[in-house]
């Protein structure tokens, strides 16, 4: 809360400097901002205010918050009297502020947990379908993947190191993810990558369809989504055979 009181404390400071009227009884060679100038902040503000709200998951487009009541929220403030930095500034709004926490907490919880049940449930309808198709197997852990190539006989233990192409998508078909010629440890990345990577010999090609409970769970990242079924097209390019070191 100390945060957005600062950043909101700037704008006013902004505002004060950049659209401010000056007196007329007095004179000076200097001039005022111009029109052009005063809407090159306003739309910054706006750019700033469009930045925090992105940044925190407040919303992902217009229609998920009221601008009527974020206008409110900027005039409201504007016109509040007192120092910000008072305890006793915030309690003049139809919110006080010192619940700002609970607030955006109890608002943002509920959005993560709607987010990962109709996930969860486009997962469970895509894989019971997918299932059902001819090329696709699937492993005890719920792994899906069709193999397209298994490449050389000895497969990828999950200490090995391996080079590979590979693209990411989700359900939707959104690209998530796209590297060329990318290396890593076998174990060292999400549980469907390591399983799967294990049906696979240097050379070999395949599409894994990562269950969320072997990707990134109800957690998510931050390019995804809690509880997301996410797609991978595979080429394992070389593979460098684990080998323990000596005792």
């Amino acid at each position: 809360m100390k945060a957005i009181r600062i950043f909101a404390a700037a704008l006013v400071a902004a505002f004060a400097i950049s659209c401010g009227s000056a007196s007329n009884d007095v004179k000076v060679d200097v001039e005022l901002p111009s029109q052009a100038e005063v809407d090159s902040v306003s739309y910054l503000i706006g750019i700033n205010f469009g930045s925090f709200i992105k940044g925190n998951n407040f919303g992902e487009g217009l229609d998920d918050l009221n601008m009527t009541e974020i206008k409110k929220g900027i005039v409201d403030f504007l016109e509040a009297e007192g120092n910000p930095y008072d305890p006793e500034f915030g309690k003049q709004f139809k919110i006080d502020l010192d619940r700002m926490g609970e607030i955006l907490n109890g608002y943002l919880s509920k959005k993560q947990a709607y987010k990962a049940a109709y996930n969860l449930a486009k997962e469970e309808e895509f894989l019971s379908a997918n299932a059902k198709k001819e090329n696709v197997d699937t492993t005890a852990s719920g792994l899906q993947y069709t193999i397209i190539a298994p490449g050389a006989d000895q497969k990828i233990a999950p200490e090995d190191t391996v080079w590979v192409n590979y693209k990411g998508t989700l359900l939707d078909g959104t690209v998530f993810d796209e590297n060329d010629s990318t290396k890593f440890i076998a174990n060292r990345v999400i549980r469907g990558w390591t399983e799967g990577l294990g049906l696979l010999g240097e050379g070999g090609k395949a599409t894994l369809y990562i269950p969320a409970e072997l990707a990134y769970g109800e957690r998510g990242n931050r390019n995804i989504e809690p509880n997301s079924t996410l797609i991978f097209d595979v080429e394992v390019l070389k593979v460098g055979k684990y080998v323990p070191a000596e005792k």
